[in-house]
């Protein structure tokens, strides 16, 4: 991928995000059942890329990469999955705008203690004065957004 599409793929994840938490939230409002539409939602995402993956079946892992993976590696999914299920459930009660502004602030923050401690095999960025205060301006915007 060309390095000048990075970021502006990045911003279309971030309002994607936001879409397809209001889109599961009518999902489950459709069929009455969070759990069925969880599956419904991850039915699809799945056979998605397992359509891609038909496609680009190549690289495939080596027995060494795949000896060498740590535990946790594979939970990613799973991790993710508790987004879409409060997307599914929650972001009706609140609003996309808190919803996603909870989502947002809290990722930056978790983001701060994956970087400064290098967890999960991160790069280490230590955390300074300036990621600590642009953090604190993401909890100031979002205390404007859920109260107004």
């Amino acid at each position: 991928m060309n390095a000048g599409w990075i970021y502006p793929f990045i911003i279309l994840g971030g309002i994607l995000q936001t879409c397809g938490a209001a889109m599961n939230a009518q999902l489950n409002h459709s069929l009455s059942n969070r759990w069925l539409a969880s599956t419904v939602s991850f039915g699809i995402i799945t056979a998605f890329f397992f359509c891609v993956f038909a496609v680009f079946p190549n690289p495939l892992p080596s027995g060494e990469s795949l000896a060498s993976m740590p535990w946790w590696a594979p939970l990613g999914g799973l991790v993710g999955a508790v987004q879409v299920y409060a997307g599914l459930t929650l972001v009706n009660k609140v609003g996309a705008g808190p919803f996603v502004g909870f989502t947002v602030t809290a990722a930056l923050a978790m983001s701060l203690v994956v970087d400064h401690f290098g967890l999960f095999h991160m790069p280490i960025h230590t955390v300074n004065l300036w990621r600590v205060v642009g953090a604190l301006l993401m909890v100031c915007g979002l205390a404007l957004i859920t109260r107004f």
